[in-house]
């Protein structure tokens, strides 16, 4: 352990939560407890879930010996949520105390909706104070920039895990008026923010240009998109703050991992989640260390158990030590989904939105965009719309699309005449919610699909 790095609190409350004796546990004994709780799960939605009865029917009724075994049973996907979330409810409808309805894209635009009981939503709040124990701590005032108006919404169970460990929650919701969000963080002198990466990258360089109230955060945790390593990079220049990530996504209940004061990966939710590489092609196993997809079981959950869910999201496990000192596993930073590369030709690289907030959030002023590429046939056309402060304004177009073009798969497609590109700036004060993604659409401008 580095010295003078706290050791991340997930560590000793995954130690309590699962036996573990002194307060600190050896991976064996966290991995016992993980075998127990898989079997335990398997057993629970052979007997109560009617598609998992169906799913596991070639699958002997014995259970896992140990938790390499797990591979063999089959993967769980979108798709099958999409079709069949009401038969993999274990348990009554009246059990279910919050359904979360999220909308897909593609073609079917089917939405999947995901069942939680109150102990499952428990699960997550316990979690939240947790992981933000590793930001805060009793009476610091924290700034929710999240969804919060219902019952059991992300913001409203990070409220109560907030109020859980003592400090000061403030509700407020997505940001949608720039000057009103930097008043009420400098007004309730907030020390720390918790949202939407853009959305907290726009507030600081509204800040930056702001000539009143000086106060700054001290600390910023990022969640529900990718991360980029350039608004990280301007959150530190401009408030001089400590930037924290969060991994998770609403099949987990919401909490997968979070960064320790090394920031060097997610350590993960190891007692309520078990995680595990695959090979997105072959979907068997990859070694520790090596790229592949996300796929994770729960091993807690009570109204809808997942197990072995595809995420699409690519990653490996950190197979060094965390300088913390932490016994958890780590998850390296998510760069990419499989379903959000975008190619323009065979066997060429594909250009991710990741890539695209890499090469564009360094221009100055800039405070989100949008992308939309039509497919022409023979020619695609790439349309960014950059959303600017004042201050910014004119922005060079040129500036935009030489950024975009130090991609390798822009460059390569437009000098292969595959792609043309366009580009407009706007001024604007006020922000859109919502997931950001790299819209296709057809010559008729219909959209074909979303690449995230």
């Amino acid at each position: 352990m580095t010295a003078g790095l706290m050791v991340t609190p997930l560590d000793g409350w995954i130690a309590g939560r699962t036996g573990a004796a002194g307060g600190r546990m050896t991976r064996a004994e966290l991995e016992v407890y993980q075998l127990a709780r898989l079997n335990a799960t398997i057993a629970q939605v052979r007997h109560m879930s009617s598609f998992y009865r169906r799913h596991f029917v070639a699958m002997g009724a014995n259970g896992l010996t140990c938790l390499e075994e797990l591979a063999d049973y089959p993967l769980t996907t979108p798709a099958d949520v999409m079709e069949h979330a009401g038969a993999m409810i274990c348990g009554s409808q009246g059990d279910i105390s919050r359904v979360v309805t999220l909308t897909t894209s593609g073609t079917t635009g089917k939405p999947k909706r995901l069942y939680f009981t109150s102990s499952d939503q428990k699960l997550t709040i316990d979690f939240f104070g947790c992981g933000m124990s590793t930001l805060v701590g009793p009476g610091d005032k924290t700034m929710i920039l999240l969804p919060g108006e219902r019952p059991g919404s992300v913001g409203e169970l990070l409220f109560q895990g907030l109020l859980g460990i003592g400090a000061r929650p403030v509700a407020y919701g997505l940001v949608q008026n720039l000057d009103d969000a930097v008043r009420t963080m400098c007004r309730e002198e907030a020390v720390c923010l918790v949202g939407v990466p853009v959305q907290i990258l726009a507030m600081a360089r509204y800040w930056e240009n702001w000539k009143e109230n000086r106060w700054a955060p001290r600390c910023a945790l990022l969640s529900t998109d990718y991360v980029s390593a350039a608004i990280v990079s301007e959150l530190r220049r401009i408030w001089d703050c400590e930037v924290y990530e969060h991994y998770g996504m609403t099949e987990m209940g919401l909490g997968g991992g979070l960064e320790c004061a090394a920031h060097q990966g997610y350590h993960l939710r190891e007692d309520d989640l078990y995680f595990e590489i695959i090979n997105p092609a072959s979907a068997r196993p990859c070694p520790d260390g090596e790229y592949g997809e996300v796929v994770f079981t729960t091993l807690t959950r009570q109204g809808m158990p997942l197990i072995r869910y595809r995420t699409g999201d690519i990653s490996r496990f950190i197979v060094e030590p965390c300088p913390c000192g932490s016994r958890l596993r780590r998850l390296e930073r998510v760069y990419s989904r499989q379903e959000g590369q975008v190619y323009f030709g065979p066997g060429w690289p594909p250009v991710t939105m990741a890539e695209l907030d890499e090469v564009l959030f360094p221009l100055p002023g800039l405070v989100d965009f949008t992308v939309s590429i039509v497919d022409a046939g023979q020619a695609a056309e790439l349309t960014l719309v950059v959303e600017v402060l004042p201050e910014a304004l004119p922005l060079d177009k040129s500036a935009i699309l030489f950024a975009v073009r130090q991609l390798p798969a822009i460059r390569l497609a437009e000098q292969e005449g595959r792609l043309a590109l366009t580009a407009e700036a706007h001024c604007r004060l006020s922000l859109a919610p919502g997931k950001r993604s790299i819209r296709i659409v057809d010559q008729t401008g219909k959209e074909a699909q979303s690449a995230g």
